[in-house]
């Protein structure tokens, strides 16, 4: 109750401009060659034929989406966030807005439920409620399968962390982004929302490099699928 009346005071305060904050990428994470996922044309095949697949279906769900999006709050369609992704390069991510328009600048008066260098609050109040329905059948990351055609982000890999993430990032923790990031992963087939610690998360993004093979992530993305139609462990 309390995070949400701070929500509601903050919502009529004027909006300030959120600084860009540089982040110093050790040498060290340059030095490492990168995982062999990140330079196969077999893992990059399967990324343009699953992106061309889900813009298809992108372009038919994108009027029905944005008008429940701009009918349930004020602000953009389209929520756009700096994120690092292989060797730590920059890139900007692509999401159906699923919070509140100025969600960012309202991120320090919600709780963190997780524990270590990730945010997670599954009562999130900057949450708007076409964004509740988004989030639990994963339709706001559609806008992503661009970032996978552009060759930022693959279907399977890690998650993209975002710049006050990768800031504490031990040498340790840099080793996630030796792939590229990934729509899903192996966190998001073993729990999801449901994993709340972060170190957890990074010791399964390494078991993923442990274990990858082009045929391994056909098995995380049918997994995935499954997920996703069952409903369970929605972000």
């Amino acid at each position: 109750m309390a995070a949400s009346n701070n929500l509601s005071e903050a919502l009529v305060q004027p909006t300030t401009a959120l600084a860009l904050e540089t982040v110093a990428i050790p040498a060290s994470v340059f030095d490492r060659r990168p995982h062999p996922s990140a330079l196969s044309a077999v893992k990059r095949l399967i990324d343009i034929a699953g992106a061309l697949v889900g813009l298809i279906v992108l372009a038919i769900a994108f009027v029905p989406i944005a008008i429940a999006i701009k009918l349930d709050s004020p602000g953009p369609i389209f929520y756009s966030q700096t994120r690092y992704g292989l060797q730590g390069k920059p890139f900007q991510i692509w999401k159906f807005r699923s919070m509140v328009a100025d969600a960012d600048r309202l991120k320090s008066i919600v709780q963190n439920e997780a524990a270590g260098l990730i945010f997670k609050n599954e009562a999130d109040p900057r949450i708007t409620r076409v964004g509740r329905f988004l989030r639990k059948t994963s339709l706001d990351e559609f806008p992503q399968f661009w970032n996978v055609l552009s060759g930022d982000m693959s279907i399977v890999g890690t998650r993209p962390p975002t710049s006050d993430e990768v800031a504490n990032y031990s040498d340790y923790h840099w080793r996630r982004l030796d792939v590229k990031p990934g729509l899903t992963g192996q966190w998001q087939v073993s729990g999801r929302s449901q994993i709340k610690d972060f170190e957890e998360i990074v010791s399964l993004d390494l078991q993923y490099q442990s274990r990858w093979t082009p045929v391994y992530d056909l098995q995380i993305i049918i997994r995935t699928v499954l997920v996703l139609l069952r409903g369970t462990g929605a972000c």
